[in-house]
């Protein structure tokens, strides 16, 4: 499970990639038409189509002699989940955690008073 996260992760972590994804939520498209918006070259967006493809974020098929990108979101179900178990903790208050600090360190302890 982990090497398939490591993947889809790395997939991500590419603005390129992510502009790809955010474009095939729309609908498929074919490979040319992903390319369109870029400044780069066909070849270079083809390898990042075969790193989507790799992660299991988009598929490709051949239909008559356009190849089509089309998304798939089920691959990223793992890579969700995962983030949500860091959602469980509360957001901390760090003004408030400063605060404490603050009054801890300034009252003297049990043993600094005299007896």
């Amino acid at each position: 499970m982990s090497n398939a996260l490591d993947t889809v992760f790395s997939a991500l972590a590419d603005p390129t990639r992510r502009a790809i994804l955010n474009m095939l939520l729309e609908d498929d498209m074919a490979v040319t038409d992903v390319a369109e918006p870029f400044d780069i070259s066909l070849a270079a967006i083809s390898k990042h189509l075969v790193i989507l493809t790799k992660a299991g974020l988009i598929a490709q098929e051949k239909r008559g002699r356009v190849k089509w990108c089309k998304l798939q979101p089920d691959a990223m179900r793992a890579a969700s989940v995962w983030m949500q178990g860091f959602g469980q903790f509360e957001p901390v208050n760090l003004d408030a955690f400063e605060r404490f600090l603050e009054t801890e360190l300034m009252s003297p302890s049990p043993s600094d008073t005299p007896e």
